[in-house]
């Protein structure tokens, strides 16, 4: 029998890589005895090959998207039914993966809160797209691809960016008065969510200058400096992102950097002749079909929507704002933004209303 099966395999390996019953190949070599016998010394499987994209995919809170993913064989070995297929979304220092889906055939299971908002695309052999239905904030991030067949294992990772805006906040009570739990939920309560330090850094590239210090969504505490000055670092750093590295999440307290993405709805501003009181301003914008806006939402219809209103309105966390595209004389600095009175006790003033589309 040992005599019948080594010149079986001799037979099937006596060309390079000729394909054997159980889709592996053996390697046909020579031996180096002398004899002028060739043997078979080993068999390795095709090769198992995962695609994602290079470049990031963007999209941005209410949409849908779809996250390329692709495998192939070398050599092809054309479609395979018991392929598995699993997703995960990864923490930025990759230390932590969170279960996205998992797939087999035509039988998927999704996890956490993408229950009912993703499902595979499969629109030709060896395809493993992910798609994400109404896209939300804590989308944002990098997700792995993982082809699972049989014992081969490979993976590519794909990275979603949210396209959005980084917003300083300040709570009522003043400066540096919140923990790393209550900077979460205060950016929460803003329509936003604590910024990455990716999106951080985009905002400081896009010009985001600002000398106090605020909560990251990975615990550290950190903030954007454009034009070094005395009380933001020194006059002799470089602008950059001065950090102070990661900080006790209940002891220490700091602002927030919130991000908010672009709006499915809209901000409009309403205005009476002798302005509103805040409770009278929630009413209005009740009446008109609408909520009093939160200051995330006006972020971003000013960054995305082009707002500009050059009149001071009420937003639900109880301060007055407005957002300027266009500077002008009487509306503040030479330079584009959101302009802030703060939390005034008094005062009666317009509203900034957001309406679903």
């Amino acid at each position: 029998l040992p005599l019948l099966l080594k010149a079986t395999l001799l037979r099937l390996a006596s060309g390079s890589y000729h394909p054997f019953y159980n889709r592996f190949y053996y390697n046909h070599i020579m031996n180096d005895n002398g004899d002028g016998q060739d043997k078979v010394d080993y068999f390795n499987g095709a090769r198992l090959m995962v695609e994602t994209s290079k470049d990031p995919v963007y999209s941005y809170s209410g949409a849908n998207v779809t996250l390329p993913c692709h495998y192939r064989y070398e050599p092809d070995l054309g479609p395979k039914l018991k392929i598995r297929i699993k997703w995960s979304k990864l923490r930025d220092d990759y230390t932590k993966e969170q279960d996205v889906m998992v797939a087999t055939g035509k039988t998927s299971v999704a996890f956490g809160d993408f229950k009912g908002r993703v499902h595979l695309r499969q629109a030709s052999w060896h395809e493993a797209s992910l798609v994400i239905s109404d896209v939300r904030l804590k989308d944002d991030g990098k997700y792995r691809c993982e082809v699972i067949d049989g014992l081969e294992d490979e993976s590519d990772v794909v990275d979603l960016r949210l396209q959005g805006i980084v917003f300083p906040y300040q709570p009522p009570r003043g400066q540096y008065r919140l923990n790393f739990h209550e900077a979460k939920q205060v950016c929460q309560d803003q329509g936003a969510i604590l910024a990455n330090f990716n999106q951080l850094f985009q905002a400081w590239s896009e010009g985001l200058d600002w000398c106090n210090a605020g909560w990251l969504a990975d615990g550290t505490v950190q903030y954007p400096i454009r034009l070094p000055r005395k009380p933001c670092g020194g006059v002799h750093l470089a602008p950059g992102i001065r950090s102070y590295g990661p900080r006790h999440r209940h002891l220490h307290r700091f602002d927030a950097f919130c991000f908010s993405s672009a709006l499915k709805g809209e901000v409009f501003y309403l205005d009476h002749l002798a302005g509103m009181t805040l409770e009278e301003a929630k009413q209005n914008c009740q009446a008109a079909g609408a909520e009093i806006a939160r200051v995330g939402q006006l972020y971003s219809a000013w960054k995305f929507l082009g707002l500009d209103r050059c009149n001071a309105g009420w937003l639900a966390d109880g301060s007055v704002r407005y957002p300027i595209v266009t500077p002008r004389a009487n509306c503040g600095p030479a330079e584009p933004g959101v302009r802030s009175f703060g939390f005034p006790s008094k005062g009666r003033f317009g509203v900034f209303c957001y309406r679903e589309r």
